[in-house]
């Protein structure tokens, strides 16, 4: 039994920087995650998809504390190429020049997890019918972003709405977005009142990501917590660090100081660029010089 398994594609990453620095990386949500979430303490296994012999899963997670790989082979891989525009890395052009295969039902492996934790790059990664598997299992994790970008004929990337998101919100116990995904869901650029809709519709708690801070809403009142990085540099992976912080530290907390570790854990990974490969103990250092 693992506290979360994480399930999504190794990313084949080009990076392009504002200032024109090029970078050629392994990313996707499952990468930051799993690092962010072992390095706090967590079990974590981890469900990679993608062409093994272009993208070696075991390699990628070599230098991570996570327990167990469950490598999913597919005669395709996730090749992403990044523009950046501002130093902040606010403003981006994403390019999505290969993709994997659709996860299976078939493709969760004989292992349990007490939160499933998806993490996808592009509509159509994890169908409604994996979905309803993970949920037969346990509790239910979602990086919306997974559901939300569509991949264009030219391979630019298009936020557009979730079309199945009623009939699979009710199956989902935790629910990430950023705030322009949540605009697009609801209608609405107020992230409080996008948070309450979002848990009308199904979803038990809703994290919403922000570059100030991160709120969770839990259907009947709103939480949150300020980001405080001293530095950018470690820009890419924010939303997956902070996403994987909070369902971990869920498990054993409430919903405030879940946040707030979070918070803290993607204030101090945003530092340094990569995955998170500090310590525990280095958040909660972090929470007394900046959250006290």
């Amino acid at each position: 039994m693992f506290d979360t398994m994480i399930i999504g594609q190794i990313t084949l990453d080009h990076n392009i920087d504002y200032d024109g620095r090029e970078e050629f990386i392994n990313g996707g949500a499952v990468t930051f995650s799993g690092y962010a979430a072992a390095a706090i303490g967590h079990s974590v296994a981890v469900v990679p998809k993608g062409d093994t012999k272009v993208i070696d899963p075991f390699r990628v997670f070599a230098d991570s504390k996570v327990e167990k790989v469950f490598a999913v082979e597919s005669d395709t891989y996730t090749e992403m190429q990044n523009t950046y525009f501002t130093a902040d890395r606010e403003r981006r052009r994403s390019l999505n020049t290969k993709g994997i295969e659709p996860y299976k039902p078939s493709d969760l492996p004989d292992a349990e997890a007490r939160i499933y934790h998806l993490g996808g790059l592009v509509a159509g990664d994890f169908p409604k019918a994996f979905v309803e598997a993970c949920a037969a299992r346990g509790d239910v994790g979602l990086d919306v972003q997974g559901m939300m970008r569509f991949r264009n004929d030219d391979g630019t990337l298009e936020l557009r709405d979730w079309p199945e998101k009623r009939e699979i919100l009710p199956m989902i116990r935790y629910l990430k977005t950023d705030a322009a995904e949540a605009e697009k869901l609801t209608g609405t650029d107020d992230r409080e009142k996008a948070a309450f809709l979002l848990c009308e519709w199904g979803a038990g708690e809703v994290l919403i990501t922000h570059n100030t801070e991160a709120i969770v809403c839990d259907g009947t009142q709103i939480y949150r917590s300020k980001l405080c990085p001293r530095g950018l540099s470690g820009r890419t992976g924010r939303g997956d660090t902070t996403f994987a912080g909070y369902l971990c530290e869920r498990l054993h907390n409430d919903i405030p100081t879940a946040l707030e570790f979070a918070a803290a854990l993607v204030s101090l990974k945003m530092e340094t660029p990569g995955p998170f490969k500090g310590t525990r103990q280095d958040v909660l250092d972090y929470i007394e010089q900046f959250y006290r």
